[in-house]
């Protein structure tokens, strides 16, 4: 078929015209290509670093602010490893001991919330309220868990309750004695939110 096309070219404008026209269309297929728009590229998504991870994510619930800023601080891996060791050492209740049990319980505490409070999206449960709150102050003393259903007013009219838990702690340090919290399902996803009275 090419053998054709080139005979009828050559019977056209002879062999001469037909490479003057190659030369010609040449820089053109170069033009277009280069006006073409370039392939859309996925955006790069870069995987946080062990410290960022260790610090918006495993201690972002017990670290002060101010520890915080000074870790923001810090220009070296040596000066960020050796501060997450000073980190939990002033945490340790039993210092000079090979174990840390306030890491090894802030750990154990995490990973149980992430096990048991990840919302239906499969996001984490240390993201999460409950997480968090899990997190920070350990299990409550006292849980109720009422699942979704309908509820009844006093006036006989009906609502679809969404699902809802309240945590109660006996004593939390630094905030007090008899401590509630509530969280509620708000869209049943799984995202127990704390509720605005507990803030």
């Amino acid at each position: 078929m090419l053998q054709g096309i080139d005979r009828m070219l050559q019977g056209a404008i002879g062999r001469r015209g037909w490479l003057t026209l190659l030369a010609c269309a040449t820089p053109l297929v170069y033009v277009v290509s280069a006006i073409q728009p370039a392939p859309a590229q996925s955006p790069q998504v870069t995987a946080p670093t062990p410290y960022e991870r260790w610090l918006n994510e495993e201690v972002v619930y017990i670290i002060s602010e101010e520890e915080r800023k000074a870790f923001l601080d810090l220009h070296s891996d040596a000066e960020r490893g050796q501060f997450i060791e000073q980190f939990w050492q002033r945490r340790d209740p039993t210092p000079g001991t090979e174990k840390n049990e306030f890491r090894e319980e802030h750990y154990r505490r995490i990973a149980y919330a992430n096990e048991h409070f990840p919302d239906k999206a499969g996001n984490p449960g240390w993201e999460m309220d409950r997480g968090m709150i899990y997190i920070k102050y350990g299990p409550p003393d006292e849980k109720d868990s009422h699942p979704a259903g309908p509820y009844v007013t006093f006036d006989g009219r009906t609502f679809n309750r969404p699902p809802w838990e309240r945590w109660r702690y006996k004593h939390i340090e630094g905030i007090g004695n008899n401590v509630t919290c509530e969280f509620l399902d708000h869209h049943g996803d799984g995202k127990y939110q704390l509720s605005q009275d507990n803030e």
